[in-house]
């Protein structure tokens, strides 16, 4: 029996504390249904196209980890909100000119598919800040519209981009071809499990499985997800 997990949520800043609240019980049931320890799962706020306030909202709610696609629309909000020092995630295509300003004001790296990307993060990644930790991001729907790598190619890269200096490999991350059928979301992610088991068999030590967002991160979680990115059922529809 599947748990159908409700994702109402307001657009009001005033109830994105609620909105929090609510989904971080939903993870807590799946983890419970699922044998995953508790706390196992890491939420990731995507906050592109939200404003600073509704981020600091978030913040105030408890949440440490935000996720942004557009690089000049996320580093005014990575400025303003430097005082409560959240992990920023850069989670979208990213442009050779973009790295060096991704590499300085960025935490994490989830869409990593070319071992020239890796390469120029980790030079450019300031030294005091540490390494810079990169998820390679793998089309396991095999979508032309979606970037990342072929499942196959993803072994490779991993073993090409292990141990270049500035960068810390941590994982992968799949964006599945979405489906409301439970079996399907399951099969996508026990693909993207699959992958994350093999690199480890290959001694990479990786820890982080990003898969699963708001229709489906039961599903996500069921199969071994350790990080979902939700944004709509915090924030509300995105902003045009």
């Amino acid at each position: 029996m599947i748990i159908i997990i409700s994702l109402a949520y307001q657009n009001k800043v005033e109830n994105i504390e609620k909105n929090i609240e609510n989904l971080l019980g939903q993870i807590y049931a799946a983890e419970q249904k699922y044998g995953r320890k508790n706390g196992s799962v890491r939420l990731l706020a995507v906050s592109k196209t939200k404003s600073a306030t509704e981020v600091e909202k978030a913040i105030s709610a408890g949440l440490t980890d935000f996720g942004e696609n557009y690089l000049q629309e996320a580093l005014p909000k990575v400025e303003s909100l430097r005082r409560f020092q959240p992990s920023w995630y850069f989670i979208g295509p990213l442009q050779s000119n973009k790295t060096r300003q991704v590499a300085e004001n960025f935490d994490w790296v989830l869409s990593v598919d070319r071992k020239k990307t890796a390469k120029r993060l980790g030079s450019a990644r300031p030294r005091q800040l540490g390494p810079l930790n990169l998820c390679i991001q793998v089309n396991v729907s095999g979508e032309t519209s979606k970037s990342g790598v072929n499942m196959s190619e993803a072994l490779p890269l991993a073993l090409q981009i292990m141990g270049q200096p500035g960068i810390c490999l941590r994982g992968i991350m799949g964006i599945p071809a979405p489906t409301h059928e439970i079996t399907e979301q399951r099969k996508a992610f026990r693909q993207l499990k699959d992958i994350f088991d093999t690199m480890n068999d290959h001694g990479l030590g990786l820890d982080t499985l990003s898969m699963g967002m708001s229709n489906d991160l039961e599903s996500a979680i069921a199969e071994g997800s350790t990080m979902v990115r939700v944004g709509t059922a915090i924030f509300g529809q995105r902003n045009k």
